[in-house]
């Protein structure tokens, strides 16, 4: 079959199904999607909730808890231990399947009546404040953090120990302020680096010790703005702009002004082949995918590793033959879920784990050919599966703009659990309120401090062992008060463990909530969409350190795929003429 363009049902715009996805989607037997690529990733994100928490009852054992569901919401709410406890049965909750009314209204009430948890969070030890977390001690606000200790305020977070405000970073201790770092120590500000020691404000670094505002360095030490220093000058000058604000801020500004002056790779693709997309490792075969790490043969994948054969996959991993998934774990010929995890041949299903052949299911642990939660034998299954399918068609789920869902389709927006500005997608497709409420999309008013604010962010400039202890009996006000797309809080605290790190760190206080300085660190990623351009590296044009292939004709002919929009201020270079310089 033929490239075919199609427009999509959301936004309107056209978009491209390649003759690989028509055989893909023969495969698993589902009909071409009628949504483009940006629009189904934008719809099942608006299916995660990490950080908006809310106080609540436990519906069952009525202890106060934690939850990402508020008190005003539809749904039943069980802690953990009584989610994962044996005094309740999802399978109690069967329905038969009805044929006069749309599946996905039937699926909507299923959901409502089944209970949900609070938080994804096992295996942790006073680590009651995070969410899809696993095995972790002592963290505090994190979100999708693993296996870490005395943590907090971080978001992709693996193998850490003492990291704060950290985002995509693995295998590093006493960190600040980094994102997308791994096997780093004591190092503030640095982004897409690996193996720094005592470095502070370093980008697209590797192997570096005691560095201040370097860009593509590998192996070097005392290097201050890509000049090599000598030991005691480094430190006298590190000394100089930590005790003075003003200068500290200058020194920032010259950090930019390197950012912007020395090349970009195109796309951060690693050890791998035939791969589009950014932030890619040890993989093959993979289109237009985003944070993925060991797949192959995918498309359309964010935040995913280890998988195989799949398209349209949000936050999962070790999966394989997946299409239309929201938040997976090993799993095989899944489609259309949320949150189902070691399970197979699951469709149009959330929160079941250890299973196989459901359909429309909620809450199953360890079931088998089971519809709408009612327990079928495997015959019976089979037999009812198609006629289900078939009435999909024949009576789609119409939402609030008359758009038909029919089968193949990922669950509607509107079905979501959670307002749009409670979900990954605000993160990554940022909305206004104003625009969101144009889309029909349901908006929560954030949660804001209910005491008076004791200190206010411009007084907030302290640093290191002048920070007074008795800060964390105050009240610190955002310096965005609200007035931001970005959750805030208006206000926040200091907790004793928080500043013991920053008087080790000889940091200062924040002046931003930790929802507002979360979307900041957000901000500073490329966004999750390719556009077509040119290597810039042209010997009229700049003055390269090293010869590149294309010496002396001028511009490398050079053309790829990128994160970076051709507005963008940055140089950017292909693969070759990027080693080049940074060899």
């Amino acid at each position: 079959m033929e490239s075919t363009a199609k427009q999509c049902k959301n936004c309107k715009q056209d978009f491209v199904i390649e003759p690989d996805d028509f055989a893909f989607y023969g495969k698993i037997k589902v009909p071409p999607p009628t949504w483009c690529p940006d629009c189904r990733t934008q719809r099942r994100l608006t299916f995660r909730n990490e950080r908006s928490f809310h106080k609540r009852k436990c519906d069952l054992c009525s202890k106060d808890i934690i939850s990402v569901y508020s008190p005003d919401s539809p749904y039943r709410v069980f802690c953990t231990t009584c989610w994962y406890g044996d005094k309740w049965d999802p399978i109690t909750f069967g329905k038969n399947y009805n044929f006069s009314e749309p599946f996905l209204k039937q699926f909507q009430s299923l959901l409502k009546e089944v209970p949900r948890r609070a938080l994804n969070n096992i295996k942790s030890l006073n680590s009651e404040y995070t969410n899809y977390a696993v095995a972790n001690k002592n963290c505090y606000l994190g979100f999708s953090i693993l296996y870490s200790e005395d943590c907090a305020y971080g978001s992709r977070i693996l193998h850490c120990k003492e990291c704060f405000d950290c985002l995509d970073t693995q295998k590093s201790e006493l960190c600040y302020e980094c994102i997308h770092c791994r096997d780093c120590s004591r190092s503030t500000f640095c982004e897409y680096s690996e193996s720094l020691v005592d470095c502070h404000l370093c980008y697209d670094c590797k192997g570096l010790t005691n560095c201040f505002g370097c860009v593509g360095i590998r192996n070097q030490s005392y290097y201050w703005l890509n000049q090599p220093l000598k030991k005691e000058e480094y430190e006298q000058k590190l000394q100089s702009i930590i005790q003075n604000e003003e200068e500290w801020e200058k020194a920032n500004e010259e950090y930019k002004k390197l950012l912007l002056s020395f090349p970009h790779r195109y796309a951060r693709i690693i050890k791998s082949q035939n791969a589009t997309g950014d932030n890619i490792t040890n993989s093959k075969n993979c289109t237009n995918c985003f944070f993925t790490n060991e797949a192959e043969d995918s498309k359309n994948l964010l935040s995913c590793g280890k998988m195989k054969k799949s398209i349209d996959v949000s936050l999962d991993d070790e999966s394989e033959l997946e299409y239309e998934i929201m938040s997976g774990q090993t799993n095989a010929h899944a489609m259309f879920g949320v949150a189902c995890w070691y399970s197979h041949d699951v469709q149009y299903s959330d929160s079941c784990t250890d299973s196989g052949d459901l359909f429309g299911c909620a809450g199953l642990r360890k079931k088998n050919y089971c519809i709408l939660n009612k327990q079928y034998s495997k015959e019976e299954y089979k037999e009812l599966l198609p006629k289900i399918i078939a009435h999909m068609d024949e009576m789609p789920y119409k939402d609030s703009k008359d758009r038909g869902h029919q089968y193949g389709e990922f669950f509607p927006i509107e079905i979501s659990p959670f307002a749009y500005n409670e979900t990954v997608a605000q993160e990554y497709f940022t909305l206004s309120k104003e625009d969101a409420k144009s889309y029909g999309l349901a908006w929560r008013k954030p949660n804001t401090k209910e005491y008076t604010i004791s200190i206010q962010p411009e007084n907030a400039q302290k640093r290191g062992e002048e920070i007074p202890d008795s800060v964390t009996k105050e009240v610190v006000g955002c310096k965005h008060k609200g007035e931001c797309n970005d959750q805030c809080s208006t206000a926040f605290k200091i907790l004793p463990q928080e500043l013991a790190f920053y008087k080790r760190m000889n940091l200062p206080i924040p002046i931003l909530c930790p929802n507002c300085r979360h979307y900041r660190r957000m901000k500073e990623r490329n966004p999750i969409k390719l556009n077509h351009r040119k290597c810039m590296c042209d010997y009229k044009v700049f003055k390269n350190t090293q010869k590149h292939s294309h010496h002396p004709e001028g511009q490398c002919p050079n053309e790829f795929e990128t994160s970076y929009a051709p507005d963008r201020k940055e140089i950017i270079y292909c693969e070759e003429c990027y080693q080049n310089e940074t060899a």
